[in-house]
């Protein structure tokens, strides 16, 4: 069991860094990475133009248990709108902000705009 777990941190790894070498290539900044916060970790928070983007990444090699997308439950999404929240707490914010998830199955990356909404 400890073996599997070490794998799928490993592969979760590996995805992240799949996720942020696609975020550079479309442009994007990375922001933050693995991001702690009181509500738990967001991914990446990464910024185009005017939009700051919470992502979530999910890898999958199998959809033994459903897509990666669908394995961000609702519990994880409002982690990261609080975690958000948290991010911008006295700050003044002039751009939009949005909640993507990157899933990453049999090595093939799709990237969801406005993934879930606050």
């Amino acid at each position: 069991m400890a073996t599997l777990k070490i794998k799928n941190i490993k592969l979760g790894k590996q995805g992240e860094k799949q996720a942020q070498a696609y975020l550079k290539a479309q442009g994007w900044r990375i922001l933050e990475t693995n991001w702690r916060n009181p509500f738990g970790e967001v991914d990446i928070i990464a910024r185009k133009g005017e939009v700051i983007a919470f992502i979530e990444v999910k890898t999958r090699l199998s959809d033994q248990f459903g897509t990666p997308a669908e394995a961000v439950q609702n519990s994880r999404k409002l982690k990261y709108i609080r975690g958000a929240n948290y991010y911008f707490y006295g700050k003044e914010t002039d751009f939009t902000v949005r909640f993507d998830i990157i899933e990453i199955f049999k090595g093939e990356l799709n990237h969801i705009e406005n993934a879930f909404t606050a």
